[in-house]
């Protein structure tokens, strides 16, 4: 039976992460019902609502696989990877995770972040690629082994630099043929192997748009469960080159004062918080920018 208290989750939230196996649960739970990089909310409340049940049953749903993530607000907390044919009931839809941003709090969208990932990540890895044979969770750590040849495959985390890059005043932003908006944004690629952050950075940056850096320095860093990078973020400055794109991996990139930018990505990305530090020290006020 769905329990009424659906909104609490966004007035106080707690979430104590575990690896502890998938167990029975004995009350009500938060269930993160995912499909692909979508989540399951109630979409007739004024904020999007996380089922709270006793299970994902209770709505008529077919759960392929289930994952304990810990406790939330005292409670059990679970992703659940949603068979995508499933008829929805009344009131409850799949939302993108990305629309989600700034409308669940911010500690809920975290675990939605983690089950998304989590869930892709149990669809991707079905049978293990070394014997063929199904597997199976462990129960001690947040892995799968396979009974055969006991390889163990986790959670898949890619590594992905990202960087702003400063010139006397100005940034360098460039727009790739993949964004889904024709937006600029900070540049940003894969970590190859053999290779640190740092020789990611100058690399990417060379490869991209034919300049060097220096000053390489690091910002943060951000989940981004699309479907599974780590994206770690660092400020650097320009040493030399002219720009030269690749047309590529990137179709336009120039240099941008703080009172001339393009359409820039939304406030999910790191690469906003990065533009945003940028526009603050040039003594601007980032809140004016839409």
């Amino acid at each position: 039976m769905l329990c009424n208290r659906v909104a609490s989750i966004f007035t106080m939230d707690e979430f104590i992460p575990s690896h502890a196996p998938m167990k029975e649960i004995s009350g009500p739970a938060w269930w993160f019902g995912c499909s692909g990089s979508q989540l399951l909310v109630k979409a007739d409340t004024q904020t999007p609502a996380i089922p709270f049940a006793m299970n994902l049953e209770a709505l008529g749903l077919d759960v392929e696989c289930y994952q304990y993530l810990g406790t939330l607000n005292g409670h059990p907390c679970c992703a659940a990877a949603l068979a995508g044919k499933n008829p929805l009931p009344p009131e409850w839809v799949f939302r993108d995770l990305r629309t989600l941003f700034g409308r669940l709090g911010e500690v809920s969208f975290a675990v939605a972040e983690r089950a998304v990932h989590l869930a892709q990540w149990d669809r991707s890895t079905r049978y293990c690629s070394q014997c063929g044979q199904t597997l199976r969770f462990r129960q001690d750590v947040r892995a799968k082994e396979c009974p055969e040849c006991k390889r163990l495959d986790f959670p898949r985390i890619s590594p992905a630099i990202i960087v702003l890059i400063e010139r006397d005043g100005k940034v360098l932003l460039a727009r790739s043929p993949r964004f889904v908006e024709p937006f600029y944004s900070v540049l940003a690629g894969f970590v190859e192997p053999g290779e640190n952050l740092e020789e990611a950075v100058l690399r990417e940056v060379k490869e991209e748009v034919g300049i060097t850096v220096e000053e390489v320095r690091y910002f943060g860093s951000q989940p981004w469960p699309f479907p599974d990078s780590l994206m770690i973020g660092f400020t650097a400055r320009y040493a030399g080159g002219e720009i030269r794109i690749d047309n590529e991996e990137i179709v336009a990139a120039d240099w941008f004062d703080a009172e001339n930018l393009p359409r820039i990505p939304g406030r999910l990305s790191i690469a906003r918080r990065l533009i945003e530090w940028f526009l603050s020290t040039q003594k601007n006020d980032p809140g004016r920018i839409n």
